[in-house]
């Protein structure tokens, strides 16, 4: 098929659903989804090469659109977002607008500094090692009112409540249909635990298509509850007493359409290979949590006794472990594993992309997570974690940073240019937001996540 060929299938699509601006998509180091939209009338102008965005782009963090000198970048420097055009889709709660995801290109090549690319190098990483790796963002977030002074929970609910359901039918049923409309399929719904609080799962589907799913998710929440005057917040700790948002990633290992997980005489009912990927995991979890927990506002929600994953342990149904084996009903083994310690602050090409990269060092390396754990590791004292090789992970944003700046693995995967940048973007949040309150966090952060 020709460039020309695929133009004009692509413009007749659209025209055919009435689209008339196309949003090209980037997300940067501070999580933050941006976009520059196309008008239709100019769309074979930018077809190709896509649109113009300074490499300063990669360089801000959360707080203020200027760019942190310690990342390398600045104003001098263009490169160009390029359409994967297997990613568009029509917006379904935006009439009239499409999203497809965009490639950060420099000089006709990619960019080293581009999150997406990012995850596809360790997506062929693990491939090189016969893997294909299949994920799901599972999402929870809040529903908010507007008062005139500050954000108020939609209901003040309990877990999985019926009242919630029917008073949240409306926007949850349209959020669920917008999903599928953009061909993401929706698996479970339930109220969570805090007033106000929502889960909504997605089916698993292969990694990269997973990560741009989790952006349409964001997306799609926040713009129905717009639709429907409420903010959606995915913001880890929003309530200083209320349950906090975490935004769990379901991995499984894959080769030639068999999943590798299985193995009923395995330990948690998992293969080798898959007990490997998961010790690897654990292994570099202090750091990887720089990547996947990595804002000041997370270590709020990450607490003993909270169903957060406080600790570096792994176990079968265990949602106090950072990694939990859910047990399959079938008996056949486990067909999937959760990495807890995870929430939607985390940009998702480069919390899948570091957990890939660490879960192949521990196959490479033939890693041992230890014994699984069949207790609440928060309920043992500091004697009986250390004798159970069970270790507290960081509590604040710094330490998974310093853990992070220490760790070649995670370092070399992400490549020199890449970790400099998202270091030094997360490194002038921690200290631009170190002793805020969490009532100074939640102003900042709430409708930016």
């Amino acid at each position: 098929m020709t460039n020309d060929n695929t133009f004009e299938q692509v413009k007749k699509s659209l025209q055919d659903a009435g689209i008339y601006f196309v949003r090209i998509l980037w997300c940067d180091n501070a999580n933050i989804i941006r976009g520059k939209a196309v008008h239709m009338g100019m769309l074979s102008h930018y077809f190709e090469h896509g649109v113009g965005i300074s490499t300063g782009q990669q360089g801000i963090p959360v707080m203020y659109d200027a760019v942190v000198p310690e990342t390398g970048l600045g104003p001098v420097g263009e490169i160009r977002l390029v359409p994967d055009w297997s990613s568009l889709t029509p917006l379904p709660y935006s009439p009239g607008h499409a999203r497809v995801m965009g490639n950060m290109v420099h000089h006709g090549e990619p960019w080293t500094l581009c999150p997406r690319r990012f995850l596809l190098r360790m997506i062929d990483a693990a491939k090189s090692k016969g893997l294909e790796i299949q994920a799901a963002f599972e999402n929870e977030f809040y529903l908010l009112q507007r008062t005139s002074h500050e954000f108020v929970p939609r209901d003040s609910t309990v877990f999985a409540s019926t009242q919630a359901m029917d008073i949240n039918r409306e926007v949850i049923d349209e959020i669920a249909d917008a999903l599928i409309a953009q061909g993401i399929p929706v698996e479970q719904y339930y109220p969570e635990s805090g007033p106000g609080q929502h889960e909504i799962s997605m089916q698993y589907t292969n990694a990269l298509r997973c990560a741009d799913w989790q952006i349409a998710f964001r997306e799609t929440v926040r713009a129905v509850a717009y639709r429907h005057n409420l903010t959606a917040s995915f913001l880890p700790k929003i309530f200083a007493e209320a349950a906090g948002s975490g935004c769990h990633i379901h991995l499984s290992l894959w080769h030639g359409g068999q999943n590798l997980l299985p193995d009923v005489e395995g330990v948690c009912g998992l293969s080798k290979v898959a007990i490997a990927f998961i010790a690897g995991i654990l292994h570099h979890l202090p750091a990887l949590m720089a990547l996947t927990t990595p804002s000041v506002n997370s270590y709020r929600r990450i607490r003993p006794h909270s169903w957060s994953g406080a600790f570096r342990c792994w176990g079968s149904d265990n949602r106090e472990a950072a990694v939990r084996v859910p047990s399959s009903p079938e008996m056949v083994g486990s067909t999937h594993f959760e990495l807890k310690t995870v929430d939607a602050t985390a940009n998702p090409y480069l919390a899948l992309g570091a957990v890939i990269a660490a879960g192949l060092d521990g196959v490479q390396r033939s890693l041992e997570p230890g014994n699984p754990i069949a207790v609440d590791p928060g309920h043992l004292s500091a004697d009986e974690r250390r004798v159970m090789s069970i270790e507290p992970l960081p509590t604040n944003l710094r330490e998974a940073l310093d853990h992070l700046k220490q760790n070649d693995v995670l370092l070399n995967a992400l490549n020199p240019q890449l970790s400099q940048a998202f270091l030094a973007v997360r490194q002038a949040e921690w200290e631009a937001m170190k002793d805020w309150e969490l009532t100074e966090e939640v102003k900042l952060l709430l409708e930016r996540y």
